[in-house]
């Protein structure tokens, strides 16, 4: 069936709002909107009401990958470089060999029970190896969930890092599937495209940031404009020289995330929204490639898969992966539990299918099962848990800011939120009597449901997130302060 322009734009801007709508309701229940969108991707599907198809396979990869690299780079934008220094290593484990592993064995799992040949196993477990940050986080803050130590960030590195494992093993089983490469020959093309995906990634991100910063564009709506003709730089100039292009990418992210320049914040704000966009059009994409005909034929199998993935191949790996690591087994089985799989192993799973390869569609309709499994059992028990595992804390609901700060030339500081702890000897004291540095602004205060907005003789108390504008330099000050304090109180 064929529409006019006219008619794909209007279902589609239709299938954007009402997916938006829909992702209300994540709010109410555990699963994440994500799931909303696969199901009204197969509503609109050729087998649903909306009759669309996708047989244009081409098509879809390039706008898969395009939607990766936007996802990825916005994770690294995203991720706390300052965080995640003290998980650096157990996530680089979890995100290279964890997934190795998890491919593996879901390769022996299909090849062993499910009569798969060792190659398509191999690949089937490449696609559904890496974890998806947006399910995550979803689950986590719609659910007020808060973790102990590190395991927050460890789990955003690890989830936003991991894709691009994923993808050169789904490339690479392909190709040996296609007899385009061997093994050996695979694992040069590893270290070659990781090792110059690293270092363009670095360069690139050192190059824009000096970029940004010195053009001064009059328009800060232009901003957003040159960073996204930058990613997509980035990645096409690292895939055309043999690089991994999703790799330079993230580790453009990551290294730009922890710099200042110009008008961040509204560079943030824009691959947010755009992150979401792409997500949404993946899933309904996803709902609408499957055909609902065909799942009850493997329901049995993409069940068996799911579990296997859950109870046995993902703790597997992730109990291997950090052995060299002092972490408590609870925090382990924690980590196991919220690999929610989401958009990378849907545009990982239309690969096969542009390849041409026998059982692409078996494959695809097995990844859309493991998929929906993983956000409507993991997703739905994480609080649970959490609970179970002692692995949760307290976490009140946190209000976000009605000011933002866009930082401009000529302004060397920012605006940070801190919070004061319960037994910090700031609390119950006056603003005035904190020896905050002269050139730090206390502005707003945070209290339970409400906002303040503070004078000198306004007290502070425990629990307060205040929100302060300050330089670097001041910030570490007050930081310390705050620390120095509790020590000495306690």
């Amino acid at each position: 069936m064929s529409f006019s322009f006219e008619v794909l734009l209007l279902g589609s801007a239709f299938l954007i709002l009402l997916s938006v709508i829909a992702s209300k309701l994540s709010d109410k229940f555990a699963v994440p909107a994500l799931g909303f969108f696969i199901l009204i991707g197969i509503l609109a599907g050729v087998e649903g009401v909306g009759g669309v198809s996708l047989q244009q396979y081409d098509q879809v990869r390039s706008l898969s990958i395009l939607a990766l690299v936007i996802i990825i780079f916005t994770g690294g934008l995203d991720t706390d470089l300052k965080e995640i220094r003290v998980v650096m290593w157990p996530g680089i484990l979890l995100s290279t060999i964890g997934v190795l592993l998890t491919a593996a064995l879901i390769g022996l799992f299909s090849m062993v029970v499910l009569n798969f040949p060792w190659w398509e196993g191999v690949l089937l477990g490449a696609i559904i190896s890496s974890t998806d940050a947006a399910a995550i986080f979803c689950v986590l803050r719609t659910k007020h969930v808060s973790l102990k130590g590190s395991l927050r960030p460890l789990l955003e590195f690890e989830s936003s890092s991991n894709d691009p494992m994923a993808l050169f093993l789904t490339v690479m089983a392909i190709g040996i599937l296609q007899a385009k490469i061997g093994p050996i020959v695979a694992f040069k093309m590893f270290v070659i495209q990781m090792t110059m995906g690293a270092l363009l990634g670095w360069l690139m991100a050192r190059g824009s940031l000096i970029l940004i910063n010195k053009l001064k564009i009059e328009s800060a709506g232009l901003y957003p404009a040159l960073t996204l003709a930058l990613v997509i730089l980035t990645f096409a100039g690292t895939e055309i020289v043999g690089g991994s292009g999703i790799l330079a990418a993230y580790v453009m992210g990551l290294l730009m995330g922890r710099q200042e320049f110009l008008h961040k914040k509204t560079v943030k704000q824009f691959y947010e929204g755009l992150a979401w966009i792409v997500q949404i059009v993946m899933f309904i994409m996803m709902g609408i490639m499957v055909r609902p005909s065909e799942i009850p034929a493997l329901f049995g199998t993409g069940l068996a898969l799911a579990a296997f993935l859950m109870l046995v191949a993902r703790p597997f790996s992730v109990i291997l992966s950090l052995l060299p690591f002092k972490m408590g087994f609870k925090k382990k089985l924690f980590i196991s539990w919220v690999g929610l799989r989401g958009a990378a192993p849907i545009i990982l799973a239309t690969f096969p299918l542009l390849a041409g390869l026998q059982g692409a569609t078996e494959i695809f309709n097995l990844v859309f099962i493991v998929v929906v499994a993983s956000i409507v059992v993991q997703a739905a028990s994480i609080p649970f848990v959490a609970r179970f595992l002692d692995v949760d804390v307290p976490a009140g609901r946190r209000r976000s800011s009605p000011l933002q700060f866009n930082k401009t030339e000529g302004i060397d500081a920012n605006l940070t939120e801190l919070i004061v702890p319960y037994d910090s000897a700031c609390a119950g004291k006056a603003i005035l009597d904190l020896n905050v540095p002269s050139k730090s602004l206390i502005v707003l205060i945070s209290r339970d449901d409400q906002f303040i907005i503070p004078n000198g003789a306004t007290i502070v108390d425990g629990g307060d997130v205040l929100l302060v504008l300050a330089e670097d330099k001041d910030l570490g000050i007050i930081q310390q302060l705050l620390l120095k304090l509790n020590k000495d109180k306690v």
